[in-house]
């Protein structure tokens, strides 16, 4: 039992260094990849600032009849859903 012990703590320690070293390969290769393809491609463009879009104005009276509709509509809705 000893020895089955032995071969198996052999084997894990193995494994685990495979996957380490093959993790550290991996980053050092995307790491140089990285470098490679900023030496190599152009710098992306400054990107302009956007202007400001004029909002559309609205009509600066309304309507006597239409306020008064407003109002007793919104009125009704606050009667309806107090908490």
């Amino acid at each position: 039992m000893n020895e089955l012990m032995t071969q198996a703590v052999d084997l894990m320690i193995a494994g685990m260094g495979f996957v380490f070293a093959f993790l550290i390969v991996l980053v050092l290769a995307t790491m140089i990849m990285s470098k490679l393809l900023n030496r190599f491609t152009a710098p992306e463009p400054a990107t302009p600032a956007r202007a400001s879009r004029a909002k559309p104005k609205a009509q600066s009276s309304v309507d006597p009849d239409t306020a008064e509709a407003i109002k007793q509509a919104v009125a009704q809705f606050r009667l309806r859903h107090k908490k």
